[in-house]
């Protein structure tokens, strides 16, 4: 990692656009088990939770990936 940035192959990637990345990967999991098991029938809105989802997703992997680049 150089300059808080992640080189991928020579490519530099802010660490917020892999954080959403695999956001993005986990919402889609979460979302098809939330499919299956008729969980969102306690979900008022179904769009405003998956924002909400993909947001607290987006900001727990960035603090992931800010705390594996700082060790």
């Amino acid at each position: 990692m150089t300059n808080g940035e992640i080189d991928l192959y020579g490519v530099y990637v802010p660490p917020v656009l892999a954080a959403l990345g695999l956001a993005l990967v986990a919402a889609a999991l979460l979302r098809r088990g939330m499919m299956r098991f008729n969980l969102y029938r306690f979900v008022w809105h179904q769009a405003l939770f998956d924002a909400a989802l993909l947001l607290i997703l987006v900001g727990a992997f960035t603090a992931l990936l800010n705390r594996l680049g700082s060790s």
